[in-house]
């Protein structure tokens, strides 16, 4: 019998997602390169066995220690957040510009949260737009579109 279920079940999440992704980027075409000059696939790869490694640290930790019961699995959340990062995709895929596209990624997960708040929703979208433009537009020079096309030309 598991003496700490939660957090059994959370390793063996973090386990299987960060060996995933690192699998996924070691077979892609992602180049690795070095520490001192990393390629596309360094991050990741790292960061997912990182993850992986800290899920079988938590796994372990979970047969020796006395924890908390499961709770009922919280699907609300898990697809509202889910089908607003797909929303952000397609924003960007559509051309509807990254300001555009976060302002639906935060109003639609927002409602994955116990209590909606219109101004906090309006406000933290505002601020993570301005902030992810800043960083990955002006910062990064990453080409994305701002606004949409169409309002843009």
């Amino acid at each position: 019998m598991l003496k700490n279920p939660k957090d059994f079940w959370a390793g063996v999440m973090f386990a299987l997602i960060g060996f995933a992704f690192a699998i996924i980027v070691k077979v892609s075409d992602y180049p690795m390169g070095t520490a001192g000059r990393m390629g596309a696939g360094y991050f990741p790869f790292y960061l997912g066995l990182l993850m992986g490694g800290l899920g079988l640290i938590i796994l372990g930790k979970s047969l020796t220690t006395v924890g908390e019961p499961m709770s009922k699995f919280a699907w609300r959340p898990l697809l509202w957040i889910l089908g607003a990062v797909l929303l952000f995709a397609l924003g960007l895929h559509l051309k509807l510009g990254l300001v555009v596209a976060i302002v639906v990624l935060v109003a639609v997960s927002s409602y994955g949260g116990h209590e909606f708040k219109a101004k906090e929703v309006a406000i933290n979208a505002g601020v993570l737009a301005l902030f992810s433009v800043l960083v990955f537009k002006i910062g990064l020079k990453l080409p994305f579109d701002i606004w949409p096309t169409f309002i843009t030309g």
